[in-house]
């Protein structure tokens, strides 16, 4: 029999290695961005096009690469990072394996320039598909420029897995931001298409996170900072009353590097117990240091999910940690059994000295004598009537025999009697429908009875009439008297961009869309003016999360987005005329049976079905 397993040639296995490191444009930026932070660069450009599909470009000033190093940076397990297994217990760097050059350079066209300080040349490799095509000696400034161009070009099935620019650049932006907030001190500048989006400066971890997220972020923060044996914390949490309906700033660092840890995200959670909404999430950015040892950073291609010796014990300083952040800087209530607030000076009195009332007091006067006082010189006589014959003012009243009134009307109100249970049962039948534990819409019909539930079936309505509006563009609009300004991201501006038109058709007017603070003159009907914020949000939050490219379009994403957020929710009360036109509008619609959730709506259980369960 002959042999049939043989060694896989270089080019295909690069190609296998690439599947691990390279899944989108993202990748690449972070690889590259992690390279040039390991090269000790002070300065970092990244400019992309077209989502990274046509170009990803990364410059530093780092202290670049030798001829014989810039050639050997693209074989494969081939890094300065590591140099025999003890150091993998031990790693300062981000990137060690050796793989992500020569996993870039056989999917794509890549040109590298590099010069190391003490050469006065450096030099330009050209490889595409992992074939060096040219290798020569050029001038170019210290450090390395490497540019990434037409993504897989040679593996046409992956190139269509990409999503449209917008989402890829989103992603993009997400690795920018995980590197950008860990490295304060690296001055950052970010393109895209030829325009800047970031211009980061060198600064302090507080103010980078502003530089980041906008200048509103600086006054949500609340410092964290605690220092063991086991683990240094710091970095900082968002204000409770900043926590938003959807996750939107959670961050965490371990050893300078991005990581994702549920565990230690609960941990954060159960501190703010208490403060926030069980359905709203915290913002925080938290740095971890631990000893290298104690920490597995190699356990997932990406890197981002890492293992520590002892979780246990982290979880509870983290929380604790947070806990003494929130109540040191008084962010959690505080009870003092000892204090009497009514003995507080009010606020607006408290820099404000004691003023003795000019109004005087004649402490002798007797209303029930008749007195003679001289006011402004004249003469005042005061008097008291006698109060006889108090009985006349009854005459031509008619008296009962017991002296009293003959006829009385007293105005009450009407007292309804109920039960203590109506609440938690069901609401009392009316009409042909009622509500089930302010959760289900139960209605009589022929065969039996139908069952809606209520928040499914509004989902449902809403779609329907949302995505109609978007496409025939005759949504309603409802114009505020005071335009209402909100503070968002850059990125979030960068989404209300892309969907504004949409919106717009909706009812939603939005003015300076080109800044951080956004003014919104007009909202749909059903969008209460408090509400518009929270809306706004998680309707930034569900097109960044749902957005699937040609899998959806973005007219039925939006129209998903404002039903899930506009609809009745389970624990509502709904009157008898709610719960009618809660049924009947279901039922006008096309596809009553489902949510835009593809969940059902209602179920019918008839008689027969009634009959079953009492035999």
């Amino acid at each position: 029999m002959a042999d049939i397993i043989k060694l896989l040639p270089d080019h295909v296995a690069n190609q296998i290695a690439a599947g691990e490191v390279v899944q989108r444009p993202a990748s690449v930026v972070k690889e590259l961005l992690e390279n040039a932070i390991d090269a000790g660069a002070t300065l970092i450009k990244l400019i992309v096009k077209d989502g990274g599909k046509t170009l990803i470009q990364v410059v530093d000033n780092g202290q670049g690469m030798s001829e014989t190093d810039a050639r050997l940076s693209f074989e494969r397990h081939a890094t300065s990072k590591i140099s025999n297994a003890q150091d993998l217990f031990n790693l300062q760097t981000k990137g060690f394996r050796g793989e992500a050059l020569a996993s870039i350079a056989a999917i794509a066209h890549v040109d590298m320039l590099t010069r190391v300080a003490a050469m006065d040349v450096g030099t330009h490799i050209k490889i595409e598909g992992s074939k060096v095509v040219s290798q020569e000696v050029v001038a170019t400034p210290k450090g390395t420029s490497i540019s990434v161009k037409n993504l897989f070009f040679n593996i046409p099935a992956r190139r269509n897995f990409l999503k449209s620019n917008q989402v890829e650049l989103r992603h993009i932006t997400d690795e920018f931001h995980r590197v950008a907030l860990v490295h304060p001190n690296v001055e950052f500048h970010f393109y895209n298409n030829g325009s800047e989006i970031f211009n980061l400066p060198r600064a302090s971890h507080r103010q980078r996170i502003s530089h980041v997220f906008g200048s509103k972020m600086t006054e949500r923060l609340v410092p964290v900072e605690e220092e063991t044996e086991v683990v240094n914390i710091t970095g900082f949490i968002c204000k409770a009353e900043f926590a938003k309906k959807s996750r939107g700033e959670q961050f965490f660092f371990a050893n300078n590097r991005f990581i994702k840890s549920p565990y230690l995200h609960h941990a954060v959670v159960s501190a703010f117990e208490g403060l926030i909404k069980p359905d709203a999430f915290p913002g925080y950015f938290i740095y971890l240091e631990v000893d290298p040892k104690s920490i597995d950073i190699n356990i997932h291609p990406t890197k981002t999910e890492v293992k520590f010796d002892d979780e246990h014990t982290l979880y509870a300083m983290l929380r604790s940690t947070v806990k003494h952040s929130l109540g040191q800087f008084n962010i959690a209530p505080v009870l003092d059994f000892e204090h009497d607030p009514n003995l507080d000076t009010p606020y607006a009195y408290k820099e404000k000295g004691v003023v003795l009332p000019k109004v005087t007091v004649d402490a002798s006067f007797n209303p029930f004598q008749e007195t003679t006082k001289n006011v402004g010189g004249r003469t005042s006589t005061f008097k008291k009537e006698s109060a006889k014959g108090w009985e006349n003012l009854y005459q031509g009243l008619d008296l009962d025999e017991s002296g009293g009134f003959s006829s009385v009307e007293i105005e009450t109100e009407t007292v309804v009697q109920g039960t203590i249970y109506a609440e938690n049962e069901m609401e009392a039948q009316t009409g042909t429908t009622f509500q089930l534990q302010r959760k289900y819409v139960v209605s009589t019909i022929k065969s039996g009875m139908l069952v809606v539930h209520q928040n499914r079936a509004h989902e449902r309505i809403l779609f329907e009439k949302f995505l109609g509006e978007i496409t025939v563009k005759e949504g309603i609009s409802q114009q505020l008297l005071f335009p209402l300004e909100l503070s968002f991201t850059k990125q979030d501006v960068e989404v209300l961009k892309e969907v504004r038109e949409s919106l717009y058709n909706v009812g939603f007017a939005f003015e300076n869309l080109d800044q951080e603070t956004v003014k919104v003159t007009g909202v749909p009907v059903l969008v209460s003016e408090s509400g518009i914020g929270t809306v706004l949000d998680r309707l930034i939050a569900d097109y960044k999360e749902g957005y699937q490219g040609g899998s959806i379009s973005q007219a039925e994403l939006l129209a998903q987005a404002l039903s899930r957020n506009l609809a009745v929710k389970t624990g509502e009360l709904l009157d008898t005329e709610s719960q009618l036109a809660l049924v009947n509008d279901l039922f006008g619609c096309k596809e009553p049976a489902l949510s835009p959730s593809q969940k059902q709506t209602y179920t019918i259980i008839s008689e027969g079905d009634i009959d079953k369960k009492l035999n």
